[in-house]
């Protein structure tokens, strides 16, 4: 199950939001206040986590920043209605967000948005699944050559095969 976090001081936009991706089959966790959603993600791991710039007790860079480290794979998105180029830029460098979304929105961009945050989280899990793999099996392959190594230091020629004019595996030179 995909779980979406959404953080907003103001109740009618997390309302909102949640209205908007209400078709799309996620979990989608709403939080007024930034101590809740700290809380939820000691216990929920989200693949999108989208916060308000602006709040009253926590910014949304500073709360971006402790998701970050509490869950390093999701993916962040900063939502505000101050859009100034250096709150970007802090945004873009502090918390590492992937995209920075404005208020007032269109309806599709943050649809698009998400949906296209959810495949990138998706993809990146995919990926370290992959990577695990190729190393499990390189590491596998590395024990079976040390193995052969050996068995070729202990009986010289075993790990050979002989074959004949038309690919046959020759047993022994006798005929």
């Amino acid at each position: 199950m995909t779980h979406i976090l959404l953080l907003d001081d103001e109740a009618n936009i997390l309302t909102a939001l949640r209205r908007l991706l209400r078709d799309e089959g996620w979990q989608v966790d709403t939080f007024t206040d930034a101590e809740s959603a700290i809380d939820a993600l000691q216990s929920t791991a989200y693949s999108v986590i989208v916060s308000d710039y602006k709040m009253p007790v926590m910014d949304g860079v500073t709360f971006l920043q402790f998701a970050r480290q509490r869950q390093p794979d999701a993916i962040r998105l900063m939502l505000s209605g101050h859009g100034d180029r250096q709150s970007m830029i802090n945004a873009i460098n502090r918390a590492e967000i992937y995209r920075f979304l404005s208020k007032p929105w269109e309806e599709y961009e943050i649809q698009a948005a998400i949906r296209s945050a959810v495949d990138l989280y998706q993809v990146t899990l995919e990926n370290r699944q992959l990577l695990d793999q190729v190393k499990r099996q390189n590491d596998l392959l590395r024990q079976r050559e040390e193995e052969l190594l050996r068995l070729e230091h202990d009986n010289p020629g075993i790990t050979r095969v002989r074959r004949d004019q038309d690919g046959s595996i020759v047993i022994n030179d006798v005929l």
